[in-house]
């Protein structure tokens, strides 16, 4: 039986990475906490992973796509170096031969982002023009095209403020939402959401998300249906 994780998309998951134990992965250098995977390695799998110090692998691609958010160190291939803060989107048809020369861990999507003729994309976050999104609330859009569902973005919100109810409600994520927290934390109540937790909602949520401190998270939403 090929394993599984959080992979019926019709429910809520939550995880927490900052208190999971690294797993070992198919290279000896790069390590994982995996957070849903349907189907086995190889397939589609949410995950943060980290590459030790002169970790590298053979070229490859990626049919299915793959996402990328670094989150510490820096990421590299044959095509740059990619700070903390970058995003990138890695369509099927491209590849690369990735390492870190110092080590860096990432947040990873693979096999979610199908379909020919998407753009490659690569955003500095810390460079990039934010936009007000609500009181104390800033939003950087990272990818959305027409002819896909899926919207991606990052908010960063000022210690107390919310996350604006009309991005997370099921009218605006019908096909579901991914938070992942950065730095800072969230509270929802009886839900504590601190750096490195990782929220699914099938169909958007009605949770009143408040930061308990300076915070930056990653919001994708509609790519669950």
């Amino acid at each position: 039986m090929k394993e599984s994780l959080n992979a019926d998309f019709g429910k809520p998951a939550r995880m927490d990475t900052a208190a999971m134990d690294w797993q070992a992965s198919p290279s000896p250098s790069v390590w994982r906490k995996r957070l849903d995977l349907v189907d086995g390695e190889f397939s589609r799998v949410t995950s943060v992973v980290r590459y030790d110090a002169k970790s590298a692998f053979h070229e490859h691609g990626h049919p299915q796509g793959e996402e990328i958010l670094v989150l510490k160190g820096v990421f590299s291939d044959e095509h740059g170096d990619y700070p903390a803060g970058t995003f990138l989107l890695n369509p099927a048809g491209f590849r690369h031969a990735p390492f870190s020369r110092d080590g860096c861990v990432l947040f990873v999507k693979l096999c979610q982002f199908p379909g020919e003729g998407r753009d490659h994309v690569v955003v500095d976050t810390a460079t990039a023009e934010w936009q007000a999104a609500a009181p104390g609330v800033e939003r950087l859009a990272l990818y959305r095209d027409d002819d896909h569902p899926e919207d991606i973005a990052m908010l960063r919100l000022a210690a107390g403020s919310s996350v604006p109810a009309d991005a997370i409600d099921a009218a605006a994520a019908p096909k579901g939402l991914e938070i992942f927290v950065v730095f800072g934390g969230l509270d929802a109540g009886e839900l504590r959401l601190g750096a490195g937790a990782w929220l699914r909602e099938p169909r958007g949520t009605d949770r009143r998300l408040v930061a308990t401190a300076d915070t930056s998270l990653y919001l994708k939403r509609n790519h669950l249906g």
